[in-house]
């Protein structure tokens, strides 16, 4: 009997509050519906209370009421996780009410929603760009706020985020095998990010880029390609003394300066065949351009001989006297 009662009891609480949020969602009573959203805001409801406010922004517009329940309402939204929403919402407070004391919290909120709404590194980064210069600009306008102070770990934070998909990008070109693209674009993230954390790991894939460059260069660059892997194992040993990356700076260099050694004798032995091909090609040319002159010649002669004949046709012709009348003209 007690348990049936507790069930009853249970039923009827339950019957009161969907029927108050029925009725709240049905009425015109602008107090009665403010009482149930804040009801339902105190109770952590987020969504019966953001559909109460939402009815309400057009009855409270120009009283008192409509500041908190902007700010009700943005919360609302924050703690529903539509970061975007809530983002807009506090900075539409921020500017619309700056006098207000609430005006600093809505403008630090506002950018802790744009970072709670900044994407995983590897898809599109344009919101953390977005979070960070919303984070930023708290600083610039409460640069002595008790707020303050963990912005800058936040901005560090999202600052990473574009440091890691950059890198990750450098490396997935590496393990494309476009050697080229990835070290320029690992370049990029050191001029990016000067005081990246990345710096050891993008020093290694760097080298290993130039390396694969090298060793697989056409002959034209080869010579080139080689100096700069050489040049950067010697950078990274420096920069980076006594750890697995000068090691394999170490390793990588006995390979180049071997692989040096092998183009030297390759290159010798492709400009001796150049050589040979060359004195070849000007053998060739010679005996064409005397040919062709040897023709000419031929050409010329005729030309001329047909031209001397012409010229005693013409000569004839001259000293022929026009031939005698033969009849004369009757008076």
């Amino acid at each position: 009997m007690k348990k049936y009662i507790l069930g009853l009891f249970a039923v009827a609480v339950i019957s009161s509050c969907v029927s108050q949020q029925e009725r709240a969602m049905r009425s015109a009573d602008k107090e009665f519906i403010l009482k149930a959203a804040n009801e339902n805001f105190a109770k952590k409801k987020w969504k019966n209370a953001l559909a109460l406010y939402d009815r309400l922004a057009n009855l409270v517009a120009g009283t008192d009421d409509f500041p908190n329940v902007g700010f009700n309402t943005a919360y609302a939204n924050y703690y529903d996780k539509s970061y975007k929403l809530a983002g807009h919402q506090f900075k539409n407070f921020a500017v619309s009410f700056p006098k207000d004391p609430r005006a600093e919290e809505a403008a630090y909120m506002s950018a802790l929603c744009y970072y709670e709404g900044s994407m995983d590194y590897n898809l599109d980064q344009s919101s953390t760009e977005l979070a960070i210069n919303e984070l930023q600009e708290f600083l610039n306008n409460y640069p002595n706020s008790e707020r303050s102070k963990n912005i800058s770990q936040l901005i560090d934070e999202l600052s990473y985020k574009l440091e890691f998909k950059a890198f990750e990008n450098g490396k997935q070109y590496y393990r494309m095998g476009e050697y080229k693209a990835a070290n320029v674009a690992l370049e990029n993230v050191l001029e990016d990010f000067p005081s990246t954390k990345l710096r050891s790991k993008i020093y290694d894939y760097i080298m290993k880029s130039r390396y694969e460059l090298a060793t697989k260069s056409v002959y034209g660059l080869k010579d080139e390609r080689i100096e700069s892997a050489l040049t950067y194992t010697r950078l990274v040993e420096k920069e980076l003394p006594n750890t697995e990356y000068s090691k394999t700076a170490i390793d990588l260099r006995e390979k180049l300066e071997k692989e040096k050694q092998n183009f030297v004798v390759v290159k010798k032995q492709t400009e001796a065949r150049m050589a040979v091909l060359t004195a070849k090609q000007k053998k060739e040319a010679e005996k064409l351009a005397a040919k062709d002159k040897t023709e000419q010649q031929i050409k010329d002669q005729i030309s001329n001989e047909k031209k001397a004949m012409q010229l005693q046709r013409d000569s004839a012709a001259l000293k022929t006297p026009p031939p005698a009348a033969t009849f004369k003209i009757q008076r």
